[in-house]
């Protein structure tokens, strides 16, 4: 399989779990009634701090792009950098629950998967063009 595609499609993947888990979380008693009040989990749903979660969960999604268009070296790199820094995110945010834990360490698994395949990812030789961009990113 292309490398390009693969890294694409476990960055689906990966969003396909975020997804699960915030759906997942409406089931817990007393959650959808939480987010009425504006306060989850003891903090104040501003307009701000949405912004800055909308832009964290979009970081991933572009990345099931980029990894398509991206030439190797910004590629390699990108998909390095936005799984740790995906990581970090998801490993804030990981509490007690059983369900969390679960889909986290299903994601972390996952995103360290995409840095060891990214990591090794060979340099294509000189006379193997890097057709997977029309871009020139």
């Amino acid at each position: 399989m292309d490398r390009k595609v693969l890294l694409s499609t476990l960055w689906i993947f990966v969003i396909l779990n975020m997804i699960f888990l915030d759906v997942h979380a409406f089931f817990k008693p007393g959650f959808i009634a939480e987010i009425m009040t504006g306060v989850v989990n003891g903090t104040q749903m501003t307009p701000g701090l949405l912004l800055i979660g909308a832009i964290l969960v979009e970081i991933p999604i572009a990345m099931v792009l980029l990894s398509r268009v991206l030439k190797y070296k910004t590629n390699r790199w990108a998909n390095i950098i936005v799984s740790i820094i995906t990581m970090f995110g998801i490993l804030s945010n990981i509490s007690s629950d059983p369900d969390k834990i679960f889909f986290g360490t299903i994601m972390i698994i996952t995103l360290l998967y995409i840095v060891q395949y990214a990591w090794k990812w060979p340099k294509p030789k000189k006379e193997e063009k890097d057709y997977g961009s029309v871009y020139n990113f």
